[in-house]
């Protein structure tokens, strides 16, 4: 399936989402919300913890995104990722790991972002390690969750929940450091 980057420097550029059901990229409609709502991005780092097609680091770093620091624990969605970033030419602002993610963030506790993305599986939601997450978000920094909008919104210990909206089947959730 091709995704779409919707605006800035690449905004029109196409991309591969990985083949199967593992992950469920961010719809364009989503990521433009997302981004609407965070305004300017311009030099910022992006943590895209559930990176899958790599849609929310593209968009971002097509808005003016320093960085992204993509993580992924499916070895599908990591080789598309990479084929993604050699076609748009992103190899200088990108960088990507496999891993587990509650692995990864028990592993480096002193990693920080200006915007940590959580886009995880809505099949295994895990509120206790969105809230793990949470700790690499900058002090000055953001944390958006998209989260099945069925499910209660989590409260994060130590942050605070900016706003939120839900668009059909997923609930976009922006946090602050309180």
């Amino acid at each position: 399936m091709k995704l779409r980057i919707i605006t800035g420097t690449l905004g029109g550029r196409q991309f591969n989402s990985p083949h199967g059901n593992i992950t469920h990229p961010m719809s364009e409609k989503i990521r433009g919300a997302l981004f609407n709502i965070m305004g300017d991005i311009e030099g910022l780092t992006v943590f895209d913890a559930f990176a899958g097609s790599g849609a929310v680091s593209f968009e971002a770093l097509s808005r003016g995104a320093k960085h992204a620091f993509l993580i992924d624990d499916d070895k599908f969605a990591m080789r598309t990722i990479k084929e993604n970033i050699e076609e748009l030419g992103l190899h200088d602002q990108t960088t990507v790991q496999q891993a587990n993610i509650k692995s990864w963030t028990n592993n480096n506790r002193d990693k920080l972002f200006d915007i940590v993305v959580c886009d995880p599986p809505y099949d295994a939601v895990l509120e206790m390690l969105i809230q793990k997450l949470s700790r690499h978000v900058a002090p000055s920094g953001s944390l958006v969750v998209s989260w099945p909008s069925k499910e209660p919104i989590p409260v994060i210990e130590g942050m605070e929940t900016l706003r939120h909206k839900t668009y059909g089947n997923a609930t976009l959730v922006f946090y602050k450091n309180s």
